[in-house]
């Protein structure tokens, strides 16, 4: 009788133990996380896109893109991943407060993700933050990067008839990769969603916990 009440008092302890460790414990750290405002801009971070732009993480998610890239920027102590220009600061929890499923990948066999969006002062970077290099890109990833190992997304895409005006949204391709004469490519609903969802992502916004320095904002 006695050995079974050690043994009841020992498992009921480690499942409370547990409970505390994995659950009350984060719970308490991270639960009452909110935005912040930068007293000096106004600047209100994170924001809840919600929406259009949030249903581009599922089609991300549905379509492999968490597999290759990752979204997670870590500090200088760790990694080189700010050295890399992935980033000018280390991701932190309040990055994903608003994110309903997370996507933080496990594999970089393409670049880091978490500030795919970010503004840059860099002209070659700026051309990646447009709608249509985003379009490119997923639909012909070799035409921009011609070492790039990324599988081509046409499957988001939709070769059509021109009638009357070409589609503002039809890609600029050449090549093999240009649609026969008097047709177009155009971006479907879910390639559309995705661009957004990509060029949303931006976790360069100075925090508390982790402060944007004059000498990472260089990078």
């Amino acid at each position: 009788m006695k050995t079974s009440r050690i043994v009841f008092f020992g498992v009921f302890t480690t499942f409370a133990a547990a409970t505390v460790g994995l659950l009350a414990i984060p719970q308490f750290q991270f639960g009452n996380l909110g935005p912040v405002v930068n007293k000096d801009t106004g600047d209100v971070y994170p924001v809840n896109v919600g929406g259009y732009t949030a249903q581009g993480r599922d089609v991300y998610a549905a379509n492999g893109c968490v597999y290759c890239h990752t979204q997670v920027v870590r500090n200088a102590q760790d990694g080189s991943d700010i050295e890399r220009g992935w980033g000018v600061r280390q991701s932190v929890a309040r990055d994903y407060i608003y994110d309903k499923t997370v996507v933080l990948g496990f594999a970089r066999f393409g670049p880091d993700l978490a500030n795919e969006g970010a503004k840059s002062d860099n002209p070659a970077d700026a051309v990646k933050k447009t709608v249509a290099w985003q379009y490119k890109h997923l639909y012909a990833p070799q035409s921009i990067e011609p070492h790039s190992n990324m599988p081509a997304y046409r499957n988001l895409f939709e070769v059509k008839k021109i009638e009357g005006q070409p589609s503002p949204d039809a890609l600029d391709l050449t090549g093999a990769d240009a649609p026969p004469a008097g047709y177009e490519v155009v971006p479907t609903l879910e390639a559309r969603q995705l661009a957004a969802y990509l060029l949303s992502l931006d976790h360069s916004h100075t925090l508390p916990e982790a402060p944007v320095t004059k000498e990472t904002a260089k990078k």
